[in-house]
């Protein structure tokens, strides 16, 4: 069954792009349009972002995923019905749907303002159906609204690239006193967050992968006084690393680029093993930390940002049937910037 609601029109069907878990490669179907649920929404889908969390799903990285998936957690739509109790939105509201699709409201995690952590928590995309589809089901507290001056194509990143971003460089420490930061892995997040982060006076250095001249221009593009190869040394030591590429090795390399004091932070829900390093690197009061998921005053933040200071939002559009197109160009590094499908 699609979504949570619980009555699904038969006779109506809608175009989706389903995971069965047997292979990389989704496959299009015409499946059964879902239904509102109590405390939610059915969205007309008009875009959905390609996460690198989509990869890490279809390349069996995640486990568990819901069977008969249709993946996507950077939905922009419209709310096109809704189930009962649903407060605060209306059939023809635009609102995007993020990653955290749904948490218990009562574990200890929750209970101290820290959802993102839940025991029991539901992911769109993931353990629910997301938006790679002409419509999707979704509860209505975890729905954001879109400033306005966004289109839906460059809405799409901020629901996760943009999110995860924000939070990660929340996480490095305060812009008052983490001035320089480094980056790894310049992709849909990086692009998003060093924006944020030069409106915060802040400087940014972009480690890219050997020879990827796209992304050192991505890089400079948007703001960071300094690019250069991943595994290359920084020219000065920085105050803080933020890693958005899934590679465990990144870590110690981040290490030796950050002062005494410094943070890394480890962006991504899935990173390769990281290999053995002297202590030496963590020593002087270093510090490894990882970030898990969105709360939805992150959200909300990062909304008002965005709304207070415009996010170019980089973008490659592909129709919902070139999904798997988009995910290769995504797994290859083909991509500058994010992959976002038109779904309408």
């Amino acid at each position: 069954m699609l979504g949570t609601g619980e009555d699904v029109t038969m006779h109506e069907t809608m175009r989706a792009m389903i995971f069965d878990g047997t292979g990389p490669v989704l496959r299009l179907a015409h499946v059964p349009v879902p239904n509102p649920g109590p405390g939610e929404v059915r969205i007309a889908v008009s875009t959905c972002g390609v996460c690198r969390t989509d990869l890490h799903i279809v390349d069996g990285e995640l486990a568990h995923p819901k069977a008969a998936l249709i993946p996507g957690h950077e939905v922009v739509g419209r709310v096109e019905s809704c189930g009962t109790g649903v407060t605060g939105l209306a059939p023809g509201d635009r609102v995007g749907v993020p990653w955290l699709g749904q948490t218990c409201g009562h574990c200890g995690y929750c209970a101290a303002h820290r959802e993102n952590l839940c025991d029991t928590p539901q992911f769109t995309g993931y353990t629910r159906d997301g938006g790679y589809a002409e419509y999707a089901v979704a509860d209505s507290r975890y729905c954001f609204p879109i400033p306005e001056h966004y289109d839906d194509e460059h809405a799409a990143p901020l629901l996760c690239a943009g999110l995860i971003g924000y939070r990660t460089l929340c996480m490095a420490g305060d812009a008052r006193k983490v001035r320089s930061v480094g980056i790894y892995g310049f992709g849909a997040a990086a692009h998003l967050v060093t924006q944020i982060a030069v409106a915060q006076q802040r400087e940014i250095f972009a480690f890219t992968r050997p020879g990827d001249t796209a992304a050192c221009q991505l890089a400079r593009d948007t703001g960071a006084c300094w690019t250069g190869p991943s595994d290359q040394p920084a020219p000065r030591p920085l105050d803080a690393a933020l890693i958005f590429a899934p590679v465990g090795a990144l870590v110690p390399m981040a290490l030796q680029a950050v002062a005494k004091g410094g943070t890394v932070v480890c962006g991504g829900i899935h990173m390769s093993d990281i290999p053995a390093f002297p202590y030496r690197l963590l020593w002087e009061e270093r510090s490894i930390v990882s970030v898990a998921n969105l709360t939805r005053d992150d959200g909300l933040e990062l909304m008002r940002i965005a709304r207070a200071t415009p996010l170019r939002t980089t973008t490659t559009v592909y129709p919902l049937e070139q999904a798997n197109a988009a995910l290769a160009d995504l797994r290859a590094g083909r991509l500058a910037g994010a992959a976002v499908l038109r779904i309408a």
